[in-house]
C-alpha cells in the first residue's frame, strides 16, 4: 500500500510540475521518470535485504530502457521528477529529498575511489538544471536551485543559486523572503480569481 500511495504522489507531482503532463495515465506509461523510480523502488527494496546482485540487475534493465541510471543503494524521498530525463546517474550513497527535480544530462557522482559516502546529499525542493554535476561528498541545501552545466565540488546553503564552473552562489534569500513572496504571490492569485 505504501508504494501504491508514493507512486500516486510521484505521478501527481509530476502534473503539478510539467505543463506537458495531460494526465495520470499519459505520465505513467510515457514517463521514464516514472518507470525509473518504479524499478529503483523494487531494486532499493532487494538491495536493502542484501540481494545486491538482482538489485544491480534490476537497475541495470532499467537504465537500458530509460536512459537513467540510478544505484539501488541510493536513498530518494517521495516527489522526484526527472524531466526527459537522458543521461541522468545517481550514485550508490546520494541522498535526495522530497519534490526535486532533476532535468536530464545530470550527474549526482564521486570524485573517486573513496569508501563510504561519497556522493551528494540534495535537500528538498532543489531544482538541478541540464547538465549539472554535483560531485563528492557535497551537502545541497532545501530549495536550492542549480544552473545548467554548473559544475558543483562544495556544499551550497538552503534557498540560494548556485551556477558556472565550479558553482558560485549568486542569490541567497532568507527562508521567511521565500515563505512571504510565495503567500503573496498565492494571495494575488486568490484574489484575482475571486
Amino acid at each position: 500500500m505504501k508504494f501504491l500511495k508514493r507512486l500516486k504522489y510521484d505521478i501527481d507531482n509530476i502534473i503539478k510540475n510539467d505543463p506537458a503532463a495531460r494526465s495520470a495515465f499519459e505520465v505513467l506509461i510515457l514517463y521514464p521518470s516514472i518507470h525509473v523510480i518504479i524499478a529503483y523502488r523494487i531494486a532499493h527494496m532487494l538491495y536493502m535485504k542484501k540481494f545486491y546482485f538482482l538489485a544491480r540487475f534490476i537497475s541495470q534493465v532499467s537504465r537500458f530502457f530509460t536512459g537513467i541510471e540510478i544505484h539501488p543503494g541510493a536513498k530518494i524521498g517521495k516527489g522526484l521528477f526527472i524531466d526527459h530525463g537522458m543521461g541522468v546517474v545517481i550514485g550508490e550513497t546520494a541522498e535526495i529529498g522530497d519534490n526535486v527535480t532533476i532535468y536530464h544530462g545530470v550527474t549526482l557522482g564521486g570524485t573517486g575511489k573513496d569508501k563510504g559516502k561519497r556522493h551528494p546529499t540534495v535537500g528538498n525542493d532543489v531544482i538541478i538544471g541540464s547538465g549539472a554535476k554535483v560531485l563528492g561528498a557535497v551537502v545541497i541545501g532545501n530549495g536550492v536551485k542549480i544552473g545548467a552545466n554548473a559544475v558543483v565540488v562544495e556544499d551550497v546553503p538552503a534557498y540560494s543559486t548556485a551556477v558556472g564552473i565550479p558553482a558560485k552562489i549568486i542569490n541567497k534569500r532568507p527562508k521567511l523572503i521565500i515563505e512571504i513572496s510565495e503567500w503573496k504571490k498565492k494571495s494575488m492569485y486568490n484574489e484575482m480569481v475571486i
